[in-house]
Protein backbone atom coordinates (compact mmCIF):
# COMPACT_ATOMS: atom_id res chain seq x y z
CA UNK A 1 0.00 0.00 0.00
CA UNK A 2 2.83 2.39 0.80
CA UNK A 3 4.54 1.57 -2.47
CA UNK A 4 1.33 2.18 -4.44
CA UNK A 5 0.86 5.46 -2.56
CA UNK A 6 4.41 6.57 -3.36
CA UNK A 7 3.88 5.92 -7.05
CA UNK A 8 0.53 7.71 -7.04
CA UNK A 9 2.03 10.68 -5.18
CA UNK A 10 4.78 10.91 -7.81
CA UNK A 11 2.15 10.76 -10.55
CA UNK A 12 0.15 13.58 -8.93
CA UNK A 13 3.25 15.74 -8.75
CA UNK A 14 4.25 14.98 -12.32
CA UNK A 15 0.72 15.73 -13.52
CA UNK A 16 0.64 19.01 -11.58
CA UNK A 17 3.74 20.13 -13.47
CA UNK A 18 2.31 19.32 -16.88
CA UNK A 19 -1.42 20.13 -16.75
CA UNK A 20 -2.63 23.37 -18.28
CA UNK A 21 -5.53 24.20 -15.96
CA UNK A 22 -4.37 26.09 -12.82
CA UNK A 23 -7.33 24.86 -10.75
CA UNK A 24 -6.56 21.26 -11.65
CA UNK A 25 -2.91 21.87 -10.76
CA UNK A 26 -3.98 23.01 -7.28
CA UNK A 27 -6.19 19.96 -6.76
CA UNK A 28 -3.41 17.61 -7.84
CA UNK A 29 -0.89 19.24 -5.51
CA UNK A 30 -3.37 19.03 -2.62
CA UNK A 31 -3.90 15.33 -3.35
CA UNK A 32 -0.14 14.77 -3.38
CA UNK A 33 0.12 16.50 0.00
CA UNK A 34 -2.67 14.31 1.39
CA UNK A 35 -0.78 11.24 0.25
CA UNK A 36 2.36 12.66 1.92
CA UNK A 37 0.46 12.77 5.20
CA UNK A 38 -0.93 9.25 4.86
CA UNK A 39 2.45 7.82 3.91
CA UNK A 40 4.11 9.57 6.85
CA UNK A 41 1.54 8.10 9.24
CA UNK A 42 2.01 4.59 7.82
CA UNK A 43 5.77 4.91 8.05
CA UNK A 44 5.55 6.25 11.60
CA UNK A 45 3.70 3.10 12.47
CA UNK A 46 6.83 1.31 11.31
CA UNK A 47 5.27 -1.06 8.82
CA UNK A 48 2.50 -1.58 6.34
CA UNK A 49 -0.79 -1.32 8.23
CA UNK A 50 -1.95 -4.85 7.45
CA UNK A 51 -1.82 -8.07 9.39
CA UNK A 52 0.19 -10.12 6.91
CA UNK A 53 2.68 -8.29 4.75
CA UNK A 54 4.07 -9.37 1.43
CA UNK A 55 7.85 -9.65 1.31
CA UNK A 56 9.63 -6.51 0.20
CA UNK A 57 10.26 -6.49 -3.51
CA UNK A 58 12.88 -3.81 -4.07
CA UNK A 59 13.44 -4.82 -7.67
CA UNK A 60 9.72 -4.25 -8.28
CA UNK A 61 10.09 -0.66 -7.10
CA UNK A 62 12.71 -0.08 -9.78
CA UNK A 63 10.55 -1.75 -12.44
CA UNK A 64 7.49 0.27 -11.42
CA UNK A 65 9.50 3.49 -11.48
CA UNK A 66 10.65 2.76 -15.02
CA UNK A 67 7.12 1.93 -16.13
CA UNK A 68 5.81 5.14 -14.55
CA UNK A 69 8.52 7.22 -16.21
CA UNK A 70 7.67 5.69 -19.58
CA UNK A 71 3.95 6.28 -19.10
CA UNK A 72 4.51 9.87 -18.04
CA UNK A 73 6.70 10.62 -21.06
CA UNK A 74 4.20 8.94 -23.35
CA UNK A 75 1.31 11.10 -22.15
CA UNK A 76 0.87 14.18 -24.29
CA UNK A 77 0.20 17.42 -22.52
CA UNK A 78 -3.44 16.58 -21.95
CA UNK A 79 -5.29 17.29 -18.74
CA UNK A 80 -7.91 14.68 -19.68
CA UNK A 81 -5.36 11.89 -20.06
CA UNK A 82 -3.75 12.75 -16.74
CA UNK A 83 -7.12 12.68 -15.02
CA UNK A 84 -7.89 9.26 -16.51
CA UNK A 85 -4.52 7.83 -15.46
CA UNK A 86 -4.72 9.28 -11.95
CA UNK A 87 -8.35 8.18 -11.47
CA UNK A 88 -7.43 4.62 -12.39
CA UNK A 89 -4.38 4.57 -10.11
CA UNK A 90 -6.30 6.19 -7.27
CA UNK A 91 -9.07 3.58 -7.54
CA UNK A 92 -6.40 0.87 -7.27
CA UNK A 93 -5.04 2.56 -4.13
CA UNK A 94 -8.52 2.64 -2.62
CA UNK A 95 -8.96 -1.10 -3.30
CA UNK A 96 -5.59 -1.76 -1.68
CA UNK A 97 -6.60 0.34 1.32
CA UNK A 98 -9.89 -1.53 1.68
CA UNK A 99 -8.01 -4.84 1.62
CA UNK A 100 -5.63 -3.53 4.27
CA UNK A 101 -8.56 -2.41 6.39
CA UNK A 102 -10.22 -5.80 6.08
CA UNK A 103 -7.07 -7.62 7.22
CA UNK A 104 -5.70 -5.04 9.64
CA UNK A 105 -4.31 -6.10 12.97
CA UNK A 106 -5.99 -4.74 16.08
CA UNK A 107 -3.26 -2.13 16.57
CA UNK A 108 -3.36 -0.92 12.93
CA UNK A 109 -7.16 -0.82 12.50
CA UNK A 110 -7.76 2.43 14.46
CA UNK A 111 -5.24 4.32 12.31
CA UNK A 112 -6.83 3.05 9.11
CA UNK A 113 -10.31 3.96 10.32
CA UNK A 114 -9.10 7.51 11.10
CA UNK A 115 -7.54 7.79 7.64
CA UNK A 116 -10.56 6.46 5.76
CA UNK A 117 -12.37 9.84 5.45
CA UNK A 118 -9.29 11.47 3.94
CA UNK A 119 -8.84 8.69 1.41
CA UNK A 120 -12.55 8.83 0.60
CA UNK A 121 -12.22 12.59 -0.02
CA UNK A 122 -9.33 11.92 -2.39
CA UNK A 123 -11.46 9.32 -4.18
CA UNK A 124 -14.41 11.72 -4.48
CA UNK A 125 -12.13 14.39 -5.97
CA UNK A 126 -10.76 12.06 -8.61
CA UNK A 127 -14.16 10.52 -9.38
CA UNK A 128 -15.61 14.02 -9.83
CA UNK A 129 -12.77 15.05 -12.14
CA UNK A 130 -13.08 11.82 -14.11
CA UNK A 131 -16.82 12.32 -14.57
CA UNK A 132 -16.21 15.89 -15.71
CA UNK A 133 -14.02 14.66 -18.56
CA UNK A 134 -16.30 11.74 -19.43
CA UNK A 135 -14.24 8.90 -17.99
Amino acid sequence: MIRRSLHLRAAYRRAAITVDEPGLRSVLLENAELLDQLIAEWRAQGREPVAAQAPKAHWMDAVQSRIDAWRWRAIPRSDVLWIRLLARDEAALLRSFEQALATASTDAAPLLHRQRPRLDALHRDMRSLARAVGY
